[in-house]
């Protein structure tokens, strides 16, 4: 399920637009502010952002100019009731992906966002973090809380959970986790890779033998699902 952060200070069309894209099936975290804004595109890993331009506290062009100045490549489409040329070029000048005039139709929208989501890499680099439940990973700080509390990983553990989020969704063999996380390909009877997986549901998932996040695709792999 693709993560989408919608920024938008109209009630009405907060409503409107979390619900066509919900049944859309996408997961839709909306706010109102360009501040809030900023701090959630900063720290969680969405798959694009529907960012108005005119919001309060911050302008939506002072959102995603923050963000690209911080190196942070989440897709962008710009929302806004302006119509001006001018207004068009400096969002896509400052990094904007693509931009709607308001009103707009939701088919028009849904189609621009499934086109950028297409061109876009599965997993995009999280650049500070991730949560999910009450687990949150500070990827800077190598720093995996749990309800506020330290969770000890080993470095291996982190490089496993770190290769999952950003790998969200996708069906990961153990063949490709021995490959990309430990650097070797897998033998007939190696049992890394599950062993791991079990450490790493101790410690993050709220019921272990029923996980939640760390799903298990029967002959094949895992799946990270938060």
């Amino acid at each position: 399920m693709k993560r989408l952060l919608l920024v938008e200070d109209e009630p009405g069309l907060v409503l409107t637009m979390t619900d066509r894209l919900t049944r859309e099936g996408y997961a839709v975290e909306a706010t109102a502010d360009g501040e809030s804004a900023l701090d959630r595109a900063a720290s969680d890993a969405f798959d694009l952002v529907l960012l108005d331009v005119m919001l309060p506290r911050l302008s939506g062009f002072d959102v995603l100019r923050e963000l690209r100045r911080r190196s942070i490549e989440t897709p962008v489409i710009m929302l806004t009731a302006r119509g001006q040329i001018v207004d068009k070029v400096v969002g896509l000048k400052l990094g904007a992906d693509d931009y709607v005039t308001k009103p707009f139709e939701m088919a028009e929208l849904l189609a621009r966002i499934e086109a950028k989501l297409r061109r876009t890499p599965l997993a995009p680099h999280p650049a500070l973090g991730h949560q999910f439940g009450d687990v949150r990973i500070d990827f800077r700080r190598a720093e995996v809380t749990r309800d506020g509390q330290i969770v000890e990983l080993s470095a291996r553990e982190f490089q496993l959970l770190r290769y999952f989020v950003e790998h969200r969704g996708a069906t990961l063999t153990r063949d490709e986790l021995l490959n990309e996380v430990w650097g070797y390909h897998a033998m007939p009877s190696t049992r890394t890779v599950d062993v791991h997986v079990a450490w790493l549901r101790q410690k993050i998932e709220p019921n272990p033998r029923h996980p939640q996040y760390i799903l298990t695709i029967h002959g094949m792999g895992y799946k990270f699902a938060g």
